[in-house]
């Protein structure tokens, strides 16, 4: 059973890990889109751009995940 005080550190987090994930995945395939815009190329900054951006939005995550376990491992 999950005590109260932790119900909403876990909804903080969960809510946190949607928020890193949509900003970073959606700022990469924006830039790449952009990139693609500026040198009239095919899509393919844009998939470089979304490949980068799942690939940091990963990392933030598991950084997130790490420091939200730490907190708790009293």
């Amino acid at each position: 059973m999950i005590e109260p005080g932790r119900a909403w550190a876990y909804f903080a987090l969960f809510s946190e890990i949607g928020i890193v994930l949509l900003v970073t995945t959606l700022g990469g395939v924006l830039a790449g889109y952009w990139l693609d815009q500026q040198l009239g190329s095919v899509p393919i900054f844009a998939l470089a751009g979304l490949f980068v951006g799942l690939a940091v939005g990963a990392r933030a995550v598991y950084r997130l995940i790490t420091r939200f376990l730490a907190t708790f491992e009293d």
